[in-house]
């Protein structure tokens, strides 16, 4: 069988999956409100990025940890397969189909991790071979999160065992490195028609503020930098910088912030730094997930509820599919009972939160469109089908 042959294959078993639209489908879909789904990207799986190999030698990016499970862990009970298959997220005709099923499915956005190791980027593949030459890219919008943490030995399988955080590249980068990594990207991606902006602004999102405040020398530089940044991007000709925080306790709880400046130091650091929007990128970052889903769920509401009140920024809500890193580390907290059906309820919370802002634009984020690892993923497996696909089509996609 053919690429053409697979992927009319794989587009055929997504409509047996999802069903047929119902009459007046189209015409019902025009008076809802137009929500911006955004699923998280992770841009390891691809198969021509010579870079991943000192990581995953087999040639094909993190699918050798997806598919050498059991080999490594004999008996173990993770044993997810992908409907379709160990694809190239890389080659533009399979993207161009993971498009299709993420609109089709009203996910709309993705959020590209982004890194940058070594003075060059890192894992862009994807984003640049795959996603925006894919014939249909137009039919989605993408945003960038810098994922600027230490590589350390997790994503080898073959030497995380061992316990060792060694660390083989860093994520801090001085004022010199991050000036060019910011021109580089106003550049290359934010003038792009795809690139996704809120009210003309490109939206950036910084994922480790220690790291970032680490390299650049102190909270004073970083907020100069961060400054300067959204100079440059006016200075391109775009009415500002959407800068938005992955919200964690490390990245808003930093030590060398003069606290006693407020009640609150956690809301006058963000300030102070320049910040305008946040979102979570896991559950796992404010929240103990080794339990069931929908008991995460009261303390994901306790928390939006929280950052709503402390903090002056817009919070767009976020929800995770699960979390269970025991592919790569062979233990891990689980979340259990994350069903596509409380899934779904997840998303209905996210949806009542944006309708309960409409100041702000009605965005919502995910993990993840392909976090195979950490089992916190959209796509299609052997265990709930287009389960969780289907979800998201019935909150955001209704008739």
């Amino acid at each position: 069988m053919n690429t053409k042959q697979l992927l009319q294959l794989l587009a055929f078993t997504a409509v047996l999956a999802t069903g047929p639209l119902l009459k007046g489908q189209k015409n019902n879909a025009a008076k809802n409100r137009k929500y911006d789904v955004a699923a998280f990207l992770y841009p390891a799986y691809a198969s021509d990025d010579p870079r991943l190999r000192p990581f995953w030698p087999d040639g094909n990016g993190e699918w050798e940890t997806v598919t050498n499970v059991q080999d490594r862990l004999p008996g173990h009970y993770w044993n997810r397969k992908p409907l379709w298959g160990t694809v190239n997220e890389a080659d533009p005709a399979v993207m161009s189909m993971e498009i299709n099923q993420a609109v089709s499915h009203g996910v709309n956005v993705f959020i590209f991790d982004w890194y940058w190791y070594d003075g060059r980027a890192f894992m862009e593949t994807t984003l640049d071979n795959g996603f925006l030459k894919a014939d249909n890219v137009n039919q989605m919008k993408f945003y960038l999160m810098w994922a600027n943490h230490d590589v350390v030995n997790t994503w080898d399988t073959r030497l995380n065992k061992y316990n060792e955080e060694n660390v083989i590249w860093t994520g801090k980068v001085n004022r010199t490195e991050f000036e060019k990594i910011c021109k580089r990207n106003i550049e290359k991606y934010f003038k792009l028609p795809q690139y996704y902006k809120i009210d003309g602004k490109p939206v950036f999102m910084i994922y480790d503020m220690p790291q970032l405040i680490a390299g650049l020398g102190g909270v004073g530089q970083a907020e100069d930098a961060l400054k300067w940044f959204k100079e440059e991007t006016k200075r391109a000709g775009f009415p500002g910088l959407e800068l938005q925080l992955t919200m964690w306790s490390i990245n808003v709880n930093h030590s060398g912030f003069d606290g006693s400046k407020t009640s609150n130091p956690e809301n006058a650091f963000v300030k102070q730094l320049g910040f305008t929007s946040a979102t979570h990128y896991q559950f796992v970052h404010f929240t103990e997930v080794n339990k069931d889903y929908l008991d995460i769920l009261t303390a994901v509401e306790k928390e939006w509820a929280r950052i709503d009140t402390a903090f002056e920024f817009n919070y767009y809500p976020h929800i995770s599919v699960g979390w269970d890193n025991s592919p790569r580390t062979g233990k891990s907290a689980v979340v259990k009972n994350n069903t596509p059906e409380n899934f779904e309820k997840g998303l209905r919370m996210a949806k009542a939160y944006a309708d309960a802002h409409p100041k702000q634009v009605p965005l919502i984020t995910i993990n993840s469109w392909n976090e195979w690892t950490e089992t916190s993923y959209l796509q299609p497996d052997n265990v709930y089908g287009y389960g969780y696909l289907d979800a998201i089509k019935r909150v955001f996609l209704a008739r």
